[in-house]
């Protein structure tokens, strides 16, 4: 396993010949553990209400969004053009949504089971214990919540908590374990005042964790947020992503790494190719119908907005196509009896 001194000497490295050798040492494990397929997990943005006012978020309470939230018949038509496309997988986000209620999430999950064989990952933020346990019962395979920083101060500065109960993301992650879920985490990077050191932690806290999947993206704040003026770190944040990307792979060599749309937003040419390259094996297109799509603007300018569902596939296989990767078949479930590296 990786060691907290070689983590924080990739996170501070700048040569980029000696970086060359970190992106080949998460690509063997990459390819070692994972295989060369990459797993397209099919993403329906469910809903943009949200009760939270994270500092950096477009979606937040109270931001001058036009709302929607998706109808189960909308959602399962999204489910069902997943198996179409041949995705292994489909992941239902929105932001913390008290309107998806417990019956209505269920009952959802309970369609797309009896009709496909789709892996179903949630993304539904903080939820009660009862809703967790329900919907891993109605047939919920996963659930992703990314706790954005493993440094408790940034955390609660970037994301307040409710007056009725604080958040606790890592502790959450643990529940879901219990539940029997694979579970997901992720951080941003380049988040003001954050420090090497503190994602040197993140890192420690994946393998802590022994996450199943770990979304990493460079911070974008939305222009309408309290964030968004404030100075950032000053690396540059595409590039440490991309370490990130690599060290997550090194501490959790059988994990789910996507590549983001984040990066793709910050470099669309070949922002996804290059995670790819550098120990990410997951690409998430979007199946969100193209009429709410613009609405989840969690941060602008998101790459693929307007792309329908079949254009944004055959990007995606295309791009893969142009790096020698292939596409993956089934479920593409975590590798958990993977763990080192040689």
């Amino acid at each position: 396993m990786i060691t907290r001194a070689e983590i924080v000497d990739w996170l501070h490295e700048d040569d980029p010949v000696r970086l060359a050798e970190l992106w080949r040492r998460a690509d063997d494990v990459r390819r070692r553990v994972m295989g060369d397929e990459v797993q397209l997990r099919g993403l329906v943005e469910v809903s943009n209400h949200c009760v939270r006012r994270c500092t950096y978020c477009g979606i937040r309470a109270g931001a001058p969004v036009t709302r929607y939230r998706m109808s189960p018949l909308e959602i399962f038509e999204c489910a069902m053009q997943a198996t179409a496309l041949g995705y292994g997988t489909v992941v239902l986000q929105a932001g913390e949504d008290p309107g998806l209620e417990l019956d209505i999430v269920s009952e959802t999950i309970r369609a797309i089971r009896k009709r496909t064989e789709l892996a179903i990952t949630l993304s539904l933020g903080e939820r009660s214990g009862a809703e967790l346990a329900a919907w891993r019962q109605a047939g919920a395979d996963r659930y992703l919540l990314r706790f954005e920083t493993s440094n408790r101060e940034l955390y609660e500065r970037i994301h307040p908590a409710r007056a009725d109960e604080p958040s606790d993301r890592i502790a959450m992650l643990g529940r879901l374990r219990a539940l029997g879920y694979e579970i997901g985490g992720g951080v941003m990077v380049g988040l003001p005042g954050q420090t090497r050191d503190d994602l040197a932690d993140d890192v420690e806290m994946f393998a802590r964790l022994d996450l199943d999947m770990i979304g990493v993206g460079p911070y974008l704040p939305h222009p309408a947020t309290p964030l968004a003026g404030e100075a950032r770190p000053d690396w540059d944040s595409e590039l440490m992503t991309y370490r990130m990307v690599a060290l997550a792979r090194l501490a959790c060599p059988g994990a789910n790494i996507p590549g983001t749309t984040a990066l793709a937003t910050v470099n669309r040419a070949d922002g996804r190719e290059l995670a790819l390259a550098r120990g990410a094996n997951v690409l998430m297109p979007n199946l969100t119908p193209t009429r709410y799509r613009e609405h989840y603007e969690i941060y602008p300018d998101k790459a693929c907005l307007r792309e329908t569902a079949p254009v944004c596939d055959g990007c995606l296989r295309g791009r893969l196509q142009t790096i020698g990767r292939t596409v993956g078949s089934g479920r593409g479930d975590a590798r958990r009896t993977a763990v080192g590296e040689p």
